[in-house]
């Protein structure tokens, strides 16, 4: 991490998290999301971003929490991945997007291994708020194993193709 980083940060499931902005490629409405059979829970379907099929991922489900609630300020932050050097772009559901924050080294702090409900290993760390809160730094790259990533895509992109031959 560098000094002066930017952050968008979004509230999930109560909790407050945040993005590099250097991985965050778009933020749209939470509109149609097609569910794909086949795909692990936390895969809620599939997004058409500007003709591209985009999967989108509830991170609550992933980290072991309920579904995230779709509401009139849930949306999907469209995100950039790297899995093993090739970028892979996602969708990733929040209850809502809060803000564009900088955080300087002195306010992040390393992952505490207790208390978040996310594993300590998805963090970058935790920042401190000018008003003394903390917000989580998700790694999104770690989050999901490039096996688990490279399937839910695969998956995708069959069941997608399946469905466009049959119509």
């Amino acid at each position: 991490m560098q000094a002066n980083d930017q952050y968008l940060t979004f509230f999930l499931a109560g909790e407050e998290y945040a993005i590099t902005i250097l991985q965050v490629t778009d933020i749209i409405e939470c509109g149609v999301v097609t569910r794909v059979p086949g795909t692990p829970p936390w895969i809620r379907g599939v997004h058409n971003l500007r003709g591209t099929v985009v999967p989108v991922i509830d991170l609550a489900i992933k980290f072991g929490l309920p579904a995230t609630e779709i509401t009139r300020r849930t949306c999907v932050v469209i995100v950039e991945l790297r899995v093993d050097d090739e970028a892979v772009i996602m969708g990733v559901m929040a209850d809502s997007v809060h803000q564009v924050v900088d955080f300087t080294a002195e306010q992040i702090q390393p992952a505490p291994s207790f208390g978040p409900r996310v594993r300590a290993s998805f963090l970058l760390g935790m920042a401190s708020t000018t008003d003394a809160r903390f917000v989580l730094l998700l790694d999104i790259d770690r989050i999901f194993s490039s096996d688990e990533i490279l399937a839910a895509s695969a998956t995708v992109v069959a069941d997608v193709a399946a469905e466009a031959s049959i119509q």
